[in-house]
């Protein structure tokens, strides 16, 4: 098991997180797994020490006040994408996720974006960031 790296965080900043006029990195600031040390709550960055493929997965829950939304980033570049234009919708919350097997080198970071004008739930459990590595490169 020393070298597995795998980390499971959740969003719990007590309510609704959002919405902000221009994108904003998620902290999921409650650690519930983080073996390898890679992933950082207090930036809300997942950093590879070793080259490899990942596998990433985020889910999310948000109230229909907002259209709400997420995006998996390496670096600079869009991975995948949620969003529900919940406003124009009969529910009453939202739920979603996404995921993506990446291949980061050493030194690239992974993060979730709130997209501007999103905003999701941050409270509860119910929106969540994992990672692990899958193999080495």
């Amino acid at each position: 098991m020393e070298d597995d790296i795998m980390f499971t965080a959740v969003a719990d900043q007590g309510g609704n997180c959002g919405p902000y006029d221009e994108d904003t990195t998620l902290i999921f600031n409650k650690v519930i797994t983080n073996i390898g040390d890679g992933y950082d709550n207090t930036s809300g960055l997942f950093t590879a020490f070793t080259s490899g493929y990942y596998y990433f997965t985020f889910f999310y829950h948000a109230g229909t006040e907002h259209v709400s939304g997420l995006t998996l980033m390496k670096n600079s570049e869009v991975i995948t994408k949620t969003f529900e234009d919940s406003e124009n919708g009969p529910d009453f919350t939202d739920n979603a996720g996404n995921s993506a097997f990446v291949k980061l080198e050493r030194g690239n970071v992974v993060f979730v974006r709130l997209p501007a004008r999103c905003q999701v739930h941050a409270s509860d459990n119910t929106t969540t960031f994992s990672g692990f590595l899958v193999s080495r490169a």
